[in-house]
């Protein structure tokens, strides 16, 4: 297997998760009697470019659905962040009537809403009907393609230049990055303004982060290998900001290498700390393993130590998250009985791998578990918020990373 950036062999394991469904092919009552199929779930660091990536199995379009189960909107938080995001940009670029946003992976239009309500010519691109749909129901024109060089170009031949084009939460998805890359350079102005946000591999390598590990996300980036991305392409990055989303993400802002705007301190200052933290060293890579293994085994423990003094146990946020987490752990219903989660979509589905079942947040209420193992521990905060009433029959949170934690 060869380095999906730069080409090179790759001969070094960061991480073996061993095998997993996709995290976000949630299963009907039909579907739990018939085969389900499983991949590997590793992780290869490249030594030339120190670009990490999962190991060649799943296709985007096998993961990607046309009943894709993942809604954005769901979140409050994200909502939150999706609008704050697209004032600070409308005012730092003079977007207006006479302006074009192009979001890739636009999902359920959480985000484009906000340009449309300020009258700002935007298009979603989104392959997943289900996600698509519900954007279009929002008045926002949506392409239902997967993105890159080709669909760019076609855009630029139509006259549908961006003059920002934005990315949250999907440079990591995409299996063939370069082409991606690409596809954002043909479609910007000359003076347009890309964003991208996503996890970083810092962060998640600090933290043992693991469980964000999963078929969705082909690529674990680091500024320092974006960057050489985006060269490559004939892009700059000129700022940086780091973000609390997702556990710690950045979102990086680039532009053609031509233009003229300079590059912000902040863009050095990061790529310092990367090296610092290890990210361009062999041994960081190889000391992970055991990290995620040990978190494995603390809430295994965990587990079955609730079982044997019959404490109840739940969990909520049917995310990828947790199903990497279940799945590595080899979680099944007799340890954890059901998972709660606010999306209508996945209400009555089951876990893939685990087949745990995903009920309505009112099941709390009704059977008062003792212990609420949220699974997407990067909306702590959020769950414990909108779930308050735990605590009223003595209930507590529990997360399991990055480390087995009983909040108080």
């Amino acid at each position: 297997m060869k380095c999906r950036h730069c080409s090179n062999p790759l001969q070094h394991v960061f991480l073996d998760l061993g095998f997993a469904p996709p995290s976000n092919a949630y299963l009907s009552e039909n579907d739990l009697h018939a085969p389900e199929t499983w991949f590997p779930l590793k992780l290869h660091v490249c030594e030339n470019c120190w670009f990490v990536q999962t190991e060649d199995y799943a296709r985007a379009d096998e993961l990607f659905r046309h009943d894709y189960a993942y809604f954005s909107s769901t979140s409050t938080t994200w909502l939150e962040h999706a609008r704050c995001y697209s004032d600070t940009m409308r005012q730092r670029l003079a977007l207006d009537k006479n302006s074009f946003v192009i979001e890739v992976a636009s999902n359920d239009g959480y985000l484009l809403k906000n340009f449309v309500a300020a009258g700002i010519p935007c298009l979603g691109i989104e392959p997943t009907a289900s996600t698509a749909a519900a954007a279009e129901a929002l008045g926002i024109p949506v392409l239902r393609e997967f993105f890159g060089e080709q669909t760019a170009r076609q855009l630029a031949a139509q006259g549908k230049q961006a003059d920002l084009i934005l990315g949250n939460n999907v440079y990591a998805h995409v299996p063939d990055i370069n082409d991606f890359t690409a596809g954002l350079k043909a479609a910007l102005k000359p003076t347009g303004t890309i964003t991208l946000e996503f996890p970083h591999l810092l962060r998640l390598i600090q933290e043992a982060q693991f469980d964000t590990v999963h078929h969705e996300h082909f690529s674990y980036l680091s500024l320092h290998t974006v960057r050489h991305i985006f060269q490559q392409a004939g892009l700059r990055v000129w700022h940086v900001e780091q973000l609390t989303t997702h556990g710690g993400s950045l979102r990086v802002f680039g532009c053609h290498h031509s233009d003229p705007r300079p590059e912000t301190p902040a863009v050095e200052e990061l790529i310092r700390s990367e090296e610092d933290g290890g990210l361009c060293n062999l041994e960081t890579y190889g000391q992970f393993q055991a990290r995620a293994e040990a978190i494995k085994h603390d809430f295994l423990a965990f587990l079955i130590e609730k079982k044997r003094s019959g404490e109840s146990v739940a969990a909520y946020g049917a995310a990828a998250k947790g199903n990497t987490l279940l799945n590595f752990a080899g979680i099944r219903p007799d340890l954890l009985p059901y998972v709660c989660d606010a999306a209508p979509s996945k209400q009555g589905r089951y876990l893939p791998g685990s087949h745990i079942p995903i009920l309505s947040p009112a099941a709390l209420m009704e059977c008062k578990p003792e212990y609420v193992i949220i699974l997407p521990w990067n909306i702590a905060a959020e769950v414990r918020q909108q779930n308050a009433c735990v605590g009223d029959w003595g209930g507590k949170f529990v997360v399991a990373v990055p480390a087995l934690q009983v909040l108080v």
